[in-house]
C-alpha cells in the first residue's frame, strides 16, 4: 500500500512497518541533495515530529514522520551519497523504515491520486 503526506513524504507499508522517503515532486522542488541527516534507530516519533534533515543547493528541509512509530532500519546509502534520493526518490533513495504504532492511521493519508491532485 503506497500512501503519502501533504509534506511530501511518500510511505510504503507492509505488514505494519512504512517504509519512508520523499516523493520526486519534493526532489523537484528541492534541487540537488548535498546531504542527508537520518534518526537514530529505536528513536519513537509522533506524526509530524522532525524525523530527519536533507539539505540542497537551494534549501535545507525537514523530513516529517508520517505516523508515530519506532524507527527500525534507516538507509546509510544516502547519507554517504544524496544524489540517490534524487535519482530514485520512491526507490533506493529511502529514508527510514518506521514499525507503525497504529497501522490503521495510514488509512487518514493520501493515496496517489489525492497526491497528485495535491501537486498539479
Amino acid at each position: 500500500m503506497l500512501k503519502f503526506t501533504e509534506e511530501h513524504e511518500w510511505l510504503k507499508i507492509d505488514g505494519g512497518v512504512a517504509t519512508v522517503g520523499i516523493t520526486t515532486y519534493a526532489v523537484e522542488q528541492l534541487g540537488d541533495l548535498v546531504f542527508v541527516e537520518l534518526p537514530e534507530v529505536g528513536a519513537t516519533f509522533s506524526k509530524n515530529d522532525n524525523a530527519a534533515t536533507v539539505e540542497s543547493v537551494k534549501a535545507a528541509s525537514d523530513v516529517y514522520c508520517p505516523l508515530d512509530g519506532e524507527i527500525t532500519e534507516v538507509n546509510p546509502a544516502i547519507t554517504a551519497d544524496p544524489s540517490l534520493v534524487n535519482s530514485d526518490p520512491q526507490g533506493a533513495g529511502w529514508f527510514f523504515k518506521l514499525k507503525l504504532a497504529n497501522a490503521a492511521d495510514a488509512d487518514g493519508l493520501l493515496d496517489e491520486a489525492a497526491y497528485k491532485e495535491l501537486t498539479a
